[in-house]
């Protein structure tokens, strides 16, 4: 069975899976990662670089009460950032040779993927714009905390500062499930395929929606775990983001009929 788009092109495929391929894709990207360790680890410290030195900036600024939605905020662009390990299962399930460059020259070569990242970011802004907004609504106009734990203290508790937190947290998983819808397949189907930017988010969006209950399953894993991961200062991405990327590739090769299927 095949759709067709618009364009006359046939639209990939979706299939539904159950939390049990979700499992299993799982174990296959922590064996992508102890397979070719060098490229995991080498993105994880760069994704976690990019979180120490938005925090720093952040505390150089004295605007240091960022750093809790910073935090929360950072999983959004995760599905950019492990666009590397995406390539890194592809080749190691194709048979071929990894190096940085192959997988730079590939990523370059899908100019669809540079829309994407740019989806992705533009909602990472909004996230950080509606906590600015949010921290003038509920904590005053022109709130300012000298210090993490003082802005702590006033969010938990005041009444304000728990409103605050519970409207910041109702939004932010709104923006992250709308992102991840758009983005889970759509960045490994960019990769593997010549479609355009829209048919890979219309694509991911139709995944989301076959395998609700294992797909939701699945983001709450990856915003937990990269949750977690962020707490000691980033460190734990090191290690964390790889296994998702590769977790996800494999869950892509579930959701979506290869293209040797397409009829």
């Amino acid at each position: 069975m095949t759709t067709t788009s618009i364009s006359g092109r046939n639209d990939p495929v979706v299939r539904p899976i159950t939390v049990t391929d979700v499992v299993d894709s799982l174990g296959e990207g922590l064996r992508d990662f102890q397979a070719r360790p060098m490229f995991g680890l080498m993105i994880g410290a760069a994704y976690a670089a990019g979180g120490i030195l938005i925090f720093l900036c952040l505390t150089a600024l004295g605007m240091v009460y960022f750093a809790y939605p910073l935090a929360a905020g950072f999983a959004l662009i995760g599905p950019f950032a492990a666009i590397g390990l995406y390539e890194v299962s592809r080749r190691r399930e194709a048979g071929l040779p990894s190096s940085v460059g192959e997988i730079w020259r590939t990523i370059r070569s899908r100019s669809e993927i540079a829309w994407m990242a740019f989806v992705t970011l533009f909602i990472f802004v909004i996230w950080m714009y509606q906590v600015r907004l949010l921290i003038a609504l509920f904590l005053g106009l022109h709130a300012s905390f000298t210090n993490l734990h003082e802005f702590v203290t006033v969010v938990l508790s005041t009444t304000e500062g728990l409103a605050f937190l519970a409207v910041g947290n109702l939004i932010g998983a709104a923006l992250s499930m709308i992102l991840f819808s758009l983005t889970v397949v759509s960045f490994p189907l960019l990769l593997e395929r010549e479609v355009d930017f829209v048919t890979a988010m219309i694509t991911s969006v139709r995944a989301v929606t076959t395998s609700p209950v294992p797909m939701l399953g699945w983001a709450i894993v990856i915003v937990v775990l990269l949750a977690v991961s962020a707490l000691p200062f980033f460190l734990g991405l090191i290690v964390t983001l790889p296994v998702l990327g590769h977790t996800t590739w494999h869950l892509y090769r579930r959701l979506v009929v290869p293209p040797v299927n397409l009829g």
